[in-house]
């Protein structure tokens, strides 16, 4: 028999990174050192949009579209783009979708990682660094057309509150407040929020306004895919509160996704904010 014992590299104490393991034992992997011709690849593989995040009192949401393109082509009309990341966080993913989904992978098993090694959880802060760190690697693939700028929002316990953190090609980190997008419909889906937006929502209410945001977003971007009513396509939405985060229902995001177009039907261009700092149909 062979022997079957791991490499003396896996049983000596290190780094609770298991990114910086990696680029130590195996740097191929790592979703940034893959090596692809020079010049610009932007337009060879399909990319994800758009991603929008909002708090409530007591959590925050991120939604995502379900459109994946590649030029003027639709590549898919049912990808993911929200992730968690861990309990009581999640990642949205916006640019090159193949490298976005491993590089969230690789920050889930970070996560995950570092529990083990260290027997907790890291802050909201320490989350938000290490995925920056991930963001920062794949920065030469950024270069050539093929970039990754997620979201990253959770519920804080420090803090009792949600939080919101977006990025630039580079790595860097900044916290938004109240609510944030990322993606090619992403300033169509903030002039939404803007008009929409109260810090006294529901979590249904908050899902609500993040849905009509998206919504505005397919309206005037055309890589941003609306609700697909024919194919009962909605976005992905996660939720996340003090008691952690799940995936809400396909069912009640239909709902009110339903509610949404049935709006739309009456007034095209959405609902309208009053005057008073309330929003009305």
């Amino acid at each position: 028999m062979g022997d079957s014992r791991l490499p003396a590299a896996f049983l000596q104490p290190g780094t609770s990174s298991f990114s910086e393991f990696l680029s130590v034992q195996a740097p191929d992997l790592l979703p940034g050192r893959q090596a692809i011709p020079q010049g610009y690849a932007g337009d060879l593989a399909p990319h994800g949009t758009t991603i929008v995040s909002a708090t409530f009192p007591g959590g925050v949401i991120m939604a995502g579209d379900r459109r994946a393109t590649m030029g003027n082509i639709i590549a898919q009309r049912d990808i993911q783009k929200v992730f968690p990341a861990d309990e009581f966080s999640a990642v949205g993913i916006a640019g090159t979708a193949g490298l976005a989904v491993e590089m969230v992978r690789l920050f889930q098993t970070e996560l995950e990682h570092y529990e083990k090694i260290e027997g907790s959880t890291l802050s909201m802060d320490g989350k938000a660094n290490r995925l920056s760190a991930l963001i920062r690697n794949n920065l030469g693939m950024a270069m050539q057309g093929l970039a990754v700028v997620p979201l990253f929002a959770g519920f804080d316990h420090n803090t009792e509150g949600g939080r919101i953190f977006s990025y630039d090609v580079t790595g860097g980190r900044y916290e938004e407040t109240a609510f944030h997008s990322v993606g090619s419909g992403s300033l169509f889906a903030r002039g939404s929020l803007k008009k929409l937006y109260r810090d006294d929502f529901t979590a249904e209410q908050t899902v609500q306004a993040v849905v009509e945001a998206l919504y505005d977003a397919a309206d005037d971007d055309s890589a941003t895919g609306g609700p697909d009513v024919t194919r009962r396509i909605f976005p992905v939405v996660q939720v996340m509160t003090t008691d952690g985060g799940y995936r809400m229902p396909d069912a009640e995001v239909a709902a009110i996704a339903d509610r949404v177009i049935a709006g739309r039907m009456g007034r095209p261009d959405g609902p309208a904010a009053s005057l008073d700092g309330g929003a009305s149909a």
